[in-house]
C-alpha cells in the first residue's frame, strides 16, 4: 500500500528535459557531449529509474558522486558510461574495475592508488582529471600543475580521457570568480598540454554555466538541475522545461482552533481568529524544511493555503478556514492541482535555500511512483 504521502516522478519529463538541453547546445558536429548528472539518488528522484530513462533518451555518459552510487546504477541495469565525481577511496577501488566506472583523479595520492590498482590487475583505466580553479574542494590546484601532474603522467595504468573543473559562482552574474575560474581553466589546459597531456574532452559547465556562457561548453556539458525540470536562478526563460517531481499527500484530520491557540511544538504563532485546520502526514522526516511553517503553502481543493504552527517529524498543519475540506482530500506540496501550482523554486525561496536541496532531501520513506505526468 502506498503511504498517503508520495512522490510521483514523470520519466517522460526527464527525457523531454534531456532533449531540451540537447537542442539548446545545438545540433551541429561541434555540439558538446551531454553528461547527465544523476548523483544524490538522482537529485532525490531515484537514480536508477532516472538513469535508465536518460539512457533510453540517448545519454551516453552519466555522472554520480561516488563509487557506491556507480555500482548501484550498474546493478540497476545501466550500461552507459558512468563518471564518478567524488574523491576515490584509496583502500577500496574494486567497484571501478568490476563495474566499469570512469573515476576522477583529483590528487597525486588518488592517482597513485588508482594506477597501482590497475597495474595489479594488468589493466588500464580511463579516468578524468579534475582541476581546482577556485572552488577549493577537490582537484589539482591550477597554479601548481607543473609540480603535481608529471608524477601522474609517469607510468602505465591510467588513461586520462578528460580534464575538467567546477564553477563556484555560475548562478551569480555579479561575482567575478566565474570569469576568473574560466581563465584559470583555459590556462591550466595549456599547461597540461605543455606537460604532454592532451585529453580528448574538456568540461566545466553545470546547468547554470551552460545557460550563462557558451564559452564554458568546451567538449561536454554537465546538466543536473535542468534534467529535473528546474532552471537555475536567473535563467527561468532559457529553455522549455517540465517539472519531474510532484509531491502529494492527503488530509488525515480536520479540527477547529480558538483565538490564541497554537499548532504543533513550541506553541508558536497563536491564531488571531477562529481557525479551521487540517493535518497532513508529511514532516521533516520526509524531507520538509522546518522553516516552511509560516512561510510556505500547499494546495488543497484547488486553493493555496498556508502552513501554520510548526513542522513536526511526521506532520504539518495547514489553515483551511472557509474551505470544504475533509479527511482523504488530496494535498499537493509540489506540483499542480486545478489552476494552482507550487514549484520547487518557490519552496526553496521561501526557506532561503536552493532547489537542489529541496529535491535531494526528499525522504527515503516517501514512496516514489514512476510514469508520465500526473495531475
Amino acid at each position: 500500500m502506498v503511504r498517503p504521502t508520495f512522490a510521483h516522478i514523470d520519466l517522460d519529463a526527464v527525457r523531454a528535459n534531456y532533449r531540451a538541453v540537447l537542442s539548446y547546445v545545438g545540433g551541429g558536429a561541434d555540439r558538446p557531449d551531454v553528461i547527465a548528472v544523476v548523483k544524490a539518488n538522482g537529485y532525490g528522484h531515484g537514480a536508477v529509474p532516472v538513469a535508465r530513462a536518460l539512457e533510453a533518451a540517448g545519454a551516453g555518459m552519466l555522472a554520480c558522486a561516488d563509487i557506491e552510487e556507480g555500482v548501484e546504477l550498474r546493478r540497476g541495469g545501466v550500461r552507459a558510461s558512468i563518471l564518478v565525481f567524488g574523491a576515490l577511496s584509496v583502500s577500496d577501488l574494486d567497484g571501478v574495475f568490476t563495474h566499469g566506472l570512469t573515476p576522477t583523479i583529483s590528487s597525486p595520492v588518488a592517482a597513485r592508488a588508482l594506477r597501482d590498482a590497475a597495474t595489479r590487475r594488468g589493466s588500464r583505466v580511463a579516468c578524468h582529471l579534475k582541476i581546482d580553479t577556485g572552488m577549493n574542494r577537490l582537484g589539482f590546484r591550477y597554479d601548481n600543475l607543473t609540480q603535481t601532474v608529471p608524477e601522474v603522467l609517469d607510468g602505465a595504468g591510467l588513461e586520462i580521457d578528460a580534464v575538467y573543473t567546477h564553477f563556484a559562482t555560475a548562478e551569480d552574474r555579479a561575482h567575478p570568480l566565474f570569469d576568473v575560474q574560466r581563465a584559470r581553466f583555459d590556462e591550466a589546459v595549456r599547461c597540461l598540454e605543455e606537460l604532454g597531456l592532451r585529453a580528448r574532452l574538456r568540461h566545466a559547465a553545470n546547468s547554470a554555466a551552460l545557460l550563462r556562457e557558451r564559452a564554458t561548453w568546451y567538449a561536454a556539458v554537465r546538466p543536473g538541475l535542468l534534467l529535473y525540470g528546474v532552471a537555475p536562478a536567473g535563467h527561468t526563460e532559457a529553455l522549455p522545461l517540465t517539472p519531474v517531481m510532484s509531491l502529494r499527500s492527503r488530509v488525515v484530520a480536520v479540527k477547529g482552533m480558538r483565538v490564541g491557540e497554537t499548532a504543533g511544538y513550541g506553541a508558536r504563532s497563536p491564531v488571531m481568529r477562529p481557525t479551521r485546520v487540517a493535518v497532513v502526514p508529511a514532516g521533516y522526516a520526509d524531507g520538509l524544511d522546518v522553516r516552511i511553517a509560516g512561510r510556505g503553502s500547499v494546495i488543497v481543493g484547488g486553493h493555496r493555503v498556508p502552513v501554520i504552527g510548526s513542522v513536526s517529524m511526521d506532520s504539518i498543519t495547514i489553515d483551511v478556514t472557509g474551505l470544504d475540506v475533509t479527511p482523504g482530500d488530496e494535498v499537493v506540496l509540489l506540483g499542480t492541482q486545478g489552476g494552482a501550482s507550487i514549484d520547487v523554486a518557490e519552496v526553496a525561496a521561501a526557506v532561503g535555500t536552493v532547489p537542489h536541496e529541496i529535491l535531494c532531501r526528499t525522504g527515503s520513506r516517501i514512496v516514489r511512483t514512476y510514469g508520465s505526468a500526473q495531475e
